[in-house]
């Protein structure tokens, strides 16, 4: 039988390791591609994709995370619209908006809770939205979360525009409008609302959404949902689960390892140490990620959009299929 030098022993080696590792480096080339609209905002939704890639959620679920950020809300959705993005994380209402405007849109999850949404008084008289009568409220028109408050308003017989006095500002503008007296009362959502209790701990919350939302309907309210496009799932039928169970990966660890969360926020976003626990430890921030057909969750959702076209938003419903279904 004859022998086998150690160079030959070498060489085989070699050759087994080489084939070993360029078919475990050609099959992590081989993971599909999800790519999603992100913010260069100083705002939790790019936090949520950079848990996922910084943990590897995204491999760990066969799938590899393209985050694209934009500077503004309307670049972040625009991206989604044309389909330069698979996946936006957005308010329901936005996605009925532009689902009607012929944006292939598939909600299949849920995101965030309705309880990061808030508004801030220095008043101790202001209590409530009632006491905000003929007075003056900050708030982005232009944002889901100022519908979320008119709706809310009109089921308690206000009118936004009217018995309150709307001022258009983004939530940064909107918080130095009520610092410096401009306005009686200001919308933020987090991790501003955070920052402002910590640096003004005097001011009160007056409105928090989910409080509010739960008031009206008995039922819970979505801040932010997830949803892909048509044309991204029928490439990868699997894309909506894999995503979601990414996510629900990441709803746990920004819960249950809240530091090492709080961590990633400093060193991505630059928040101050500190914003994301206070957030979470307030309850305000609540990621809870749920498949958006489960018929509760779907109830939840379709209900958002029903009141806000009876609020006169939008004209009509969005048909059934706005919802993804597996």
């Amino acid at each position: 039988m004859p022998t086998i030098s150690r160079r030959h022993l070498a060489a085989l080696a070699a050759a087994f390791a080489f084939t070993v590792f360029g078919i475990a480096a050609t099959q992590a080339q081989q993971l599909p591609k999800i790519t999603v609209s992100s913010l260069t905002l100083p705002v939790f939704n790019p936090l949520v994709w950079n848990i996922m890639k910084a943990k590897g959620f995204d491999k760990k679920h066969g799938f590899e995370l393209d985050a694209k950020a934009y500077p503004s809300i309307s670049a972040f959705y625009a991206a989604f619209a044309t389909g330069e993005t698979d996946v936006v994380i957005g308010g329901p209402t936005i996605l009925q908006k532009l689902y009607q405007e012929g944006v292939p849109v598939r909600i299949i999850g849920t995101g965030f809770t309705l309880a990061d949404l808030v508004i801030f008084a220095k008043d101790d008289k202001i209590k409530s939205l009632a006491d905000l009568k003929g007075k003056q409220l900050a708030v982005d028109m232009g944002g889901s979360q100022f519908q979320v408050v008119k709706m809310y308003a009109n089921a308690k017989g206000l009118e936004l525009g009217k018995d309150i006095i709307v001022v258009n500002a983004n939530f940064a503008l909107a918080r130095a409008q009520l610092e410096a007296d401009r306005v009686e009362a200001a919308l933020v959502i987090e991790p501003l609302a955070s920052i402002i209790l910590k640096q003004n701990p005097t001011w009160k919350v007056i409105f928090n959404g989910a409080v509010g939302w739960k008031e009206i309907t008995g039922q819970d309210g979505w801040e932010i949902v997830t949803a892909m496009r048509a044309d991204a799932i029928a490439k990868n039928p699997n894309a909506p689960k894999m995503l979601l169970a990414a996510l629900q990966d990441v709803a746990k660890f920004i819960h249950t390892e809240t530091e090492a969360a709080d961590k990633i926020a400093n060193e991505t976003l630059k928040l101050p140490p500190g914003i994301l626990t206070a957030a979470v430890a307030s309850k305000r921030l609540s990621m809870i990620m749920q498949p958006a057909w489960e018929p509760a969750t779907r109830k939840s959702i379709t209900d958002m959009m029903e009141r806000a076209v009876k609020a006169g938003f939008y004209p009509k419903m969005p048909d059934e299929k706005i919802i993804y279904a597996p």
